[in-house]
C-alpha cells in the first residue's frame, strides 16, 4: 500500500465523495482519480453512484465519465491493510 492510499483509506471508514475526498487529501482530480483506479482494482474501496447507496460495478472505461459525482467506501480488506500498516 502506498502512502496515498493510505491517506484515502483513512478517509473512508465512513462514505465520501469525490469532492469531499479531494478536499480532505489535497490530491488533483487527476490524482486522486488514478489512485481511486489502482485502489479499485486492487479492491481495496467500492465505489457508489449516483447516490451514497447504490454500489457500482467498477467499469474502467466509464469511471473517468461519473468519478466527480461518485462516492467512496472502504472494503473490508482495505479497512484490514490500512490497520495492519
Amino acid at each position: 500500500m502506498t502512502d496515498a492510499e493510505f491517506d484515502i483509506l483513512d478517509e473512508l471508514y465512513f462514505v465520501s465523495s469525490f469532492h469531499d475526498l479531494q478536499q480532505r487529501t489535497s490530491f488533483s482530480p487527476n490524482e486522486l482519480e488514478q489512485h481511486l483506479r489502482g485502489m479499485l482494482e486492487q479492491g481495496l474501496i467500492r465505489c457508489f453512484w449516483p447516490d451514497p447507496d447504490t454500489e457500482l460495478a467498477y467499469e474502467p472505461s466509464l469511471f473517468g465519465a461519473v468519478r466527480q459525482d461518485c462516492f467512496f467506501l472502504a472494503t473490508k480488506e482495505g479497512l484490514l491493510q490500512h490497520n495492519t500498516r
